[in-house]
């Protein structure tokens, strides 16, 4: 097979993939999106881990369940 045939197969495949990403749209967003809402949801978590960590929301809690059981 000569080069200038073979260049021609590949020049044809090249444009026709190219072609059917350009017209895929946004196939891609979703994946991204997935992301962005993974960091945002692991976010939100290590903040409301930090705050229920915190010394006022154990005291709360504690004095929340002593009240509940007639303890004090």
């Amino acid at each position: 097979m000569s080069v200038r045939r073979r260049w021609g197969r590949v020049r044809v495949a090249l444009t026709r993939r190219v072609h059917a990403l350009r017209c895929g749209g946004e196939a891609g967003m979703a994946t991204a999106e997935y992301a962005i809402g993974t960091v945002a949801a692991a976010s939100l978590a290590s903040v409301l881990l930090w705050v229920l960590k915190s010394d006022w929301v154990r005291e709360l809690v504690s004095d929340l369940i002593r009240k509940a059981l007639g303890l004090g």
